[in-house]
C-alpha cells in the first residue's frame, strides 16, 4: 500500500497541474480565435435596406404629393429615380434627356452634369445643378424648374453663379435653403476657400445681389456638398470633409455644424468654427462602407431622413439612407 503524498497548502499536485496547464491552454486559444472572428462593432449604423436600381452618386430628393419619391443625382444630363415606399427604386431617365448645350463651354463638351439639389416648392420642382471638370474651379450652377419632376419637362431658367480660374472658389455642389424669414439662399463650394453663400431672388430663383459670404472652410483643404436645414432653434450645416471618388480608397465623411443664423457661424459641438476646419462627425466609412457622403436631409413622415452615397468593397457606388435624430443637447446623430 503506497502512502498518501502530502503537499503543502496552496500547492497542485504535478499531475493536476498538466492538466490545469492544457485546459488553460484551450481556453485562452478559444478565446483568441472567439475574439479574431468576432464581428466588429459599427460606429454608425450601416445603410438601411434600399433595392432596385441603387446606383447613385451625389443625391437629392423629394417627398411627391402622392406619397412617392423623386431623387436627382450626378449622371448624364442629371439622372433620375423613383420610389413608392423609399425603399425600391427604379430609372426614371434624366432631366434633359436632349442636352444641355448651356453647359457644354463648363464641362469642355461632356454631359455629365454634377450634385443637384432637389426641391419642391410653390407649386413647382426646383433643380439646381452643378457643370465642371474633374479639378477644376472653371465651374457653373444652373437652375431649370417643372411642375411634374418627370424626365424631359425640366426647363432651363438660367446660370446662377459662376466660378472662374482665378477665383477662390468653385461654383458647384449647391444646396437651397429658405429662412424663417422666407428669404432664398444658395450654399455650394468645393476645396478651394470651402463653402460659400449667396442670395436668391424668390421670384426667379436666380442671384440677387453681389455678396459673397464665407460658412466653412479648411485652408483649402477637402470640403464640399453643403446641405443646411433648420431644425428648432438652430440652422444646421452638413459637409462632407476628405476625398471622394476615390472607389473603395474613398475617405468621404460627413460632419455638420448649427448656427441661430443661416449665414453662420456656424459652430462645431467643441465650439471650433466650421470656417476654421471644425467639424462634428455625424458619419463615416466602415467595412465595407466606403467614402460615405455628398448628403441631402430630408424631411419626410418618419422623421429626417439623411440620404447619401458610398462605395462598396468594388468600388461601385450606391445609395445610403438613414434615419436621422437629435440629441438631448440638439445635434444630430443616425440612427
Amino acid at each position: 500500500m503506497v502512502a498518501p503524498t502530502t503537499y503543502a497548502p496552496g500547492r497542485v499536485a504535478p499531475a493536476t497541474t498538466r492538466a490545469l496547464r492544457r485546459f488553460m491552454l484551450v481556453v485562452a486559444l478559444t478565446l483568441t480565435t472567439a475574439v479574431a472572428t468576432a464581428p466588429q462593432a459599427s460606429a454608425y449604423p450601416l445603410p438601411g435596406r434600399v433595392t432596385g436600381d441603387i446606383s447613385v452618386h451625389d443625391p437629392s430628393a423629394v417627398r411627391r404629393a402622392d406619397g412617392s419619391y423623386l431623387v436627382a443625382h450626378t449622371g448624364t444630363n442629371i439622372a433620375l429615380k423613383t420610389s413608392a415606399d423609399r425603399i425600391a427604386f427604379r430609372d426614371a431617365g434624366s432631366a434633359f434627356p436632349g442636352g444641355t448645350p448651356w453647359a457644354t463651354s463648363y464641362t469642355n463638351g461632356g454631359n455629365n452634369l454634377w450634385a443637384p439639389d432637389l426641391s419642391y416648392r410653390d407649386g413647382r420642382y426646383w433643380l439646381y445643378y452643378s457643370a465642371s471638370t474633374f479639378g477644376s474651379n472653371r465651374s457653373a450652377i444652373f437652375l431649370a424648374t417643372s411642375t411634374t419632376g418627370n424626365a424631359g419637362t425640366w426647363t432651363h431658367r438660367g446660370l446662377v453663379v459662376e466660378s472662374r480660374t482665378s477665383d477662390d472658389f468653385n461654383a458647384i455642389d449647391p444646396d437651397l435653403v429658405v429662412d424663417d424669414q422666407g428669404r432664398w439662399w444658395l450654399s455650394f463650394g468645393s476645396f478651394w476657400s470651402g463653402i460659400k453663400m449667396i442670395a436668391l431672388d424668390p421670384s426667379t430663383g436666380l442671384r440677387s445681389g453681389t455678396s459673397l459670404r464665407s460658412l466653412a472652410g479648411r485652408g483649402g483643404g477637402p470640403i464640399e456638398a453643403p446641405t443646411i436645414v433648420k431644425r428648432g432653434a438652430f440652422y444646421y450645416l452638413f459637409v462632407s470633409f476628405d476625398h471622394c471618388c476615390r472607389g473603395a480608397a474613398s475617405t468621404y465623411r460627413v460632419v455638420v455644424g448649427r448656427s441661430s443664423s443661416v449665414t453662420g457661424p456656424y459652430v462645431a459641438r467643441d465650439g471650433t468654427a466650421l470656417t476654421s476646419g471644425g467639424g462634428t462627425e455625424v458619419l463615416a466609412g466602415q467595412g465595407s462602407v466606403h467614402g460615405t457622403g455628398h448628403q441631402d436631409v430630408l424631411a419626410d413622415v418618419d422623421g429626417d431622413v439623411l440620404l447619401y452615397h458610398y462605395y462598396t468593397d468594388s468600388g461601385a457606388s450606391r445609395l445610403g439612407i438613414n434615419l436621422l435624430a437629435y440629441d438631448s443637447a440638439g445635434w444630430p446623430f443616425l440612427r
